[in-house]
């Protein structure tokens, strides 16, 4: 049975916010991946991107705000967000605390921005 354990788990950064992998192809699971996302406090919006399948954030600690393709979205600790695909995201923490979410998607799913297609993020591999 796979496990990931806490000390164990991949940590990948961009500025702002930190990927922390849980499950995926790599670590033993084979439909879904899972990563702890950490926003730190008044971070504006990443970069806008959109994957080629469901993402689903579960709020657990502070605040953030979501713009979805055109509709901004204010999210705190509780609550879930289901993006579908293809559709444009971009997130951001204007609060003064961190914010902290669980984040899922199903194996193998593909990113992309603006200009290209990014692939699958390392956390998700």
């Amino acid at each position: 049975m796979p496990v990931t354990r806490a000390a164990d788990a991949p940590t990948f950064t961009l500025p702002g916010f930190r990927f922390v992998g849980l499950t995926a192809p790599s670590r033993g699971a084979s439909e879904i991946c899972t990563w702890r996302l950490h926003v730190e406090p008044n971070t504006s919006s990443g970069p806008a991107h959109w994957l080629d399948h469901e993402e689903v954030f579960i709020l657990l600690e502070g605040m953030l705000q979501a713009v979805i393709n055109d509709e901004q979205i204010s999210l705190a600790a509780g609550d879930a967000l289901a993006v579908p695909a293809q559709a444009r995201i971009q997130l951001s923490n204007p609060s003064d605390a961190p914010a902290q979410a669980l984040v899922c998607v199903p194996a193998g799913m593909r990113a992309f921005n603006a200009e290209q297609e990014i692939g699958t993020p390392p956390w998700a591999q």
